[in-house]
């Protein structure tokens, strides 16, 4: 094994702590800096805004977030931004308990930015929970970098998160760790795991939104300990690469309001096939 600590550097929007804790305590690696990117939405004007709303929230849903707006009313998109600021506050404080250095960057693109990754002389990085990171950033770590994937690939590539799989009726979800490459989620795979994937009719009926939260919370812990588990095997240099075949699967986007309205109907014809064989029980 090689005695000389692998250096990473881990690229995220915030929520990285338990992946500080447990890459903090692998002997055979050193974080050499967190990467904060501080702006994650892109600059879209109101005539963008409206049309993007349109299409994945629909008229009514859309109505309803623009009048909570003017009325200065709570709304997701203000609760979203709230839970995004907290995990990246933790994910600073993580940082600052480990004497881990953190870089807070406007745009992992920016000259700044790039200057600063390189002059941490990692070894490899990691992206966490960011937005699509082009070559010019994911190539400066002298082995490239590396990418966990809340989907099986090649076969789900892109995403949201566990939405296509029960959209397809899966009986499983997939967990990737893979090098990136240009094109989204189609880099060598390091490591894959599969956990079961059920929706659970008596618990939420048909609120499906609600099950993708939870499910997703689910999946935390089993991401944090299989990118774990692919950095401590790169840096004992005992990682297997395999190529993925791209011509399998497809890359998945954000659902469109016909597309959610799509799988709720789907979920209601299959709790009437859940209900029905649970009387015949």
């Amino acid at each position: 094994m090689n005695e000389r600590k692998l250096k990473i550097a881990i690229l995220t929007h915030g929520g990285a702590n338990r992946l500080i804790e447990l890459l903090s305590a692998a002997e055979n690696v050193e974080i050499a800096g967190v990467f904060v990117e501080t702006v994650t939405e892109p600059q879209r004007s109101f005539k963008q805004k409206l049309r993007r709303s349109i299409r994945y929230d629909g008229y009514l849903e859309t109505l309803k977030k623009f009048t909570a707006v003017i009325t200065r009313k709570k709304t997701a998109g203000a609760e979203e931004l709230k839970t995004v600021l907290e995990k990246r506050d933790e994910t600073e404080k993580c940082a600052a308990a480990h004497n881990i250095p953190l870089y807070k960057v406007e745009n992992y693109h920016s000259e700044d930015a790039i200057k600063k990754l390189k002059e941490t002389n990692a070894d490899l990085g990691i992206l966490f929970g960011t937005n699509i990171i082009r070559e010019t950033v994911f190539s400066v770590p002298r082995l490239g970098s590396i990418n966990l994937h809340q989907g099986l690939a090649p076969l789900y590539r892109g995403g949201p998160t566990v939405f296509w799989e029960l959209f397809n009726d899966e009986k499983e979800i997939g967990i990737t760790v893979h090098f990136v490459a240009a094109k989204v989620d189609t880099g060598d795979i390091i490591l894959q795991k599969t956990l079961p994937l059920e929706y659970d009719f008596e618990r939420y009926h048909l609120d499906y939104e609600s099950f993708l939260r939870d499910f997703r919370a689910s999946l935390v812990e089993p991401s944090m300990r299989l990118i774990t588990e692919a950095v401590k095997l790169i840096a004992s240099g005992e990682e297997r690469r395999t190529k993925q075949d791209t011509s399998l699967g497809k890359r998945y986007r954000l659902p469109t309001k016909t597309e959610k309205d799509r799988l709720l109907r789907v979920l209601k014809k299959r709790k009437k096939a859940f209900e029905a064989a649970d009387e015949r029980r």
